[in-house]
C-alpha cells in the first residue's frame, strides 16, 4: 500500500468516525436528555458533521465517508477501482470504532443509533433509495463538476444530508450509508434489516451517479453555448 493511499484511508476513517460518533452520539444523548436535546437536533447534527469533515478532509480523500458513494464514483469512472476496498476498510472501521467508543462513554442508553424501519420493508427500501439518490446527485454534481461552486460543496452536501434526515429520519432512520447502519446494527445484534441499508443506498447512489453523468455537459460545450438556452 502506498503512503498516499494510507493517508486517504486514514482520512476516510476519521471522517466516518466523526459522522457516526456525532450522529449516533446525539441520538443516544437525546435518549438521556430529551428536553435538552430535542429530536429536531438530530438531522442538524448529521448535516453539520458532514459539512465540517468535508471541509477538513475533502482535499485529502475526497470525503466519501460512505461505501455506497465510493462504489458509485468508481462505476462512473470518477474513482479508482483498486481503491474501493481500502476505502471501505477505512469507512467501516471508522464507524465501528465510533460505536464502540459511544458504548463505553454512554453505557446508560438503550439505543446506539441503530436504523430500524418504522414502515413496511418495501416502503422503507424505496425511502432509502430515494434519500440516497438525492444525496449522491448533489455529491457528484458539486464534487466533480468544475462549473459548480466548489467552495460551497461542503455546505450543499451537508444541507442534503440534513434535509434527507429531516424527511426520512422518522420512517427509516435516514441512513443513506451502509457503514453508518452496519456498526450500530452489529453492536446491538439487530442485523435483520442490514440488507435494506446496504442495497437501497448503494443502488440509489449508483442510479444518481449515472443520471448525473448522462446530463453532465462537456465543459467546452458549456463554454461554447453558455449564452444559449440550457447548457447542452
Amino acid at each position: 500500500m502506498s503512503k498516499n493511499l494510507f493517508k486517504k484511508i486514514t482520512a476516510e476513517f476519521m471522517g466516518t468516525f466523526a459522522l457516526v460518533f456525532a450522529g449516533c452520539g446525539v441520538i443516544m444523548i437525546h435518549e438521556l436528555y430529551p428536553e435538552t436535546v430535542p429530536t429536531s437536533a438530530i438531522p442538524v447534527v448529521f448535516g453539520l458533521v458532514i459539512t465540517i469533515m468535508i471541509y477538513a478532509l475533502g482535499h485529502i480523500s475526497g470525503a466519501h465517508f460512505n461505501p455506497s458513494v465510493t462504489f458509485a464514483f468508481a462505476l462512473v469512472k470518477r474513482f479508482k477501482y483498486k481503491e474501493i476496498i481500502p476505502y471501505w476498510i477505512g469507512q467501516f472501521t471508522g464507524a465501528l470504532s465510533a460505536i464502540a467508543l459511544l458504548i463505553i462513554i454512554l453505557p446508560e442508553t438503550q439505543t446506539i443509533g441503530a436504523t430500524i424501519p418504522d414502515i413496511h420493508l418495501w416502503q422503507a427500501w424505496i425511502w432509502e433509495f430515494i434519500l440516497t439518490f438525492f444525496l449522491m446527485f448533489v455529491i457528484i454534481a458539486v464534487a466533480t463538476d468544475s462549473r459548480a461552486i466548489s467552495t460551497m460543496s461542503g455546505a450543499a452536501i451537508g444541507a442534503a444530508v440534513m434535509l434527507d434526515a429531516m424527511i426520512g429520519g422518522p420512517v427509516t432512520g435516514a441512513s443513506m450509508n451502509p457503514a453508518r447502519s452496519f456498526a450500530p446494527a452489529l453492536f446491538s445484534a439487530q442485523l435483520e434489516y442490514i440488507w435494506l441499508y446496504i442495497t437501497a443506498p448503494t443502488l440509489g447512489a449508483i442510479s444518481a451517479a449515472f443520471l448525473y453523468e448522462y446530463i453532465r455537459c462537456d465543459e467546452q460545450q458549456y463554454i461554447d453555448k453558455q449564452n444559449a438556452e440550457g447548457c447542452c
